[in-house]
């Protein structure tokens, strides 16, 4: 399935999706706004971002070049690194108490590092691909590229379940990093400027954020929007993309701008 695409309508941002066939209510879109720019690698090609105790946390993607990093978020340096053994292709990243998950694309493994010194603490598997990972309501949400996300005990590993995440009745594929922020789960779209904010309850998008703004100095075309970092002590929220050389914090407009109908 190609990835959907945003329209102009007129001279306001009002934005809306064309769809041969619609259905269910239209979603209301904001505007996302860049705040402060931070450095960020150009090399790094995220899966998954993470903020701990004043610091983020990075998990990077392809074959022989995945790593986890421990960044600062002022200048954007690596404070601790550790590569995926091998030809592994990293995913999305996760903590759950002191430990980070980290997701590979392919194979249906993934690994355990120590969050103090990235020690290796083992392995878990789920099956299929792993692209998003994050930790909320005592659970852990794994995206797989689908519209579908599944959910695991965190102490397990075991699967508890599974959401499929719809917009106005119509499943929303690719969904790709997450981040649980304020109740709600936060996941890009692959190979869109979108952000889908999912009820964890029903699956249902609330609402999509529009990236199209943020000023991501794209090398090509691979460096889609993809990293979502939230702060739950000051509600700062990051978003970065595959190797941009920018992190922005931003600002999430709390008015609609337009409406987006999925297609189905």
């Amino acid at each position: 399935m190609r990835a959907s695409s945003w329209r102009r309508w007129g001279t306001g941002a009002a934005l809306l999706l064309l769809a041969a066939c619609t259905r269910g209510d239209p979603v209301p879109v904001h505007s996302v706004t860049a705040v402060t720019a931070y450095p960020h690698g150009s090399d790094a090609f995220t899966q998954g971002l993470l903020w701990h105790k004043g610091y983020l946390y990075e998990g990077t993607g392809r074959s022989g070049q995945s790593q986890i990093r421990k960044l600062e978020l002022e200048t954007g340096a690596p404070l601790a690194t550790v590569a995926l053994p091998g030809d592994g292709f990293g995913e999305g990243i996760a903590l759950w108490r002191d430990r980070l998950f980290q997701l590979e694309w392919h194979g249906g493994k993934g690994r355990i590092w120590s969050l103090d010194g990235f020690a290796p603490l083992g392995t878990f598997d789920y099956g299929g691909e792993g692209w998003g990972l994050t930790t909320g309501a005592d659970r852990l949400w794994l995206s797989d590229g689908s519209a579908t996300l599944r959910i695991y005990d965190p102490d397990t590993f075991e699967q508890t379940g599974t959401l499929k995440v719809t917009a106005g009745g119509c499943p929303v594929p690719r969904l790709n990093e997450l981040e649980w922020i304020d109740g709600r789960i936060w996941a890009n779209i692959w190979r869109t400027d979108r952000v889908a904010v999912i009820d964890p309850d029903t699956g249902i998008v609330t609402q999509f954020l529009d990236l199209s703004d943020l000023p991501h100095g794209r090398a090509s075309g691979e460096s889609v929007a993809n990293g979502i970092a939230h702060d739950p002590e000051t509600g700062r929220i990051w978003m970065t993309g595959k190797l941009w050389p920018r992190l922005y914090e931003v600002r999430v407009d709390p008015e609609p701008n337009g409406e987006y109908r999925q297609s189905c």
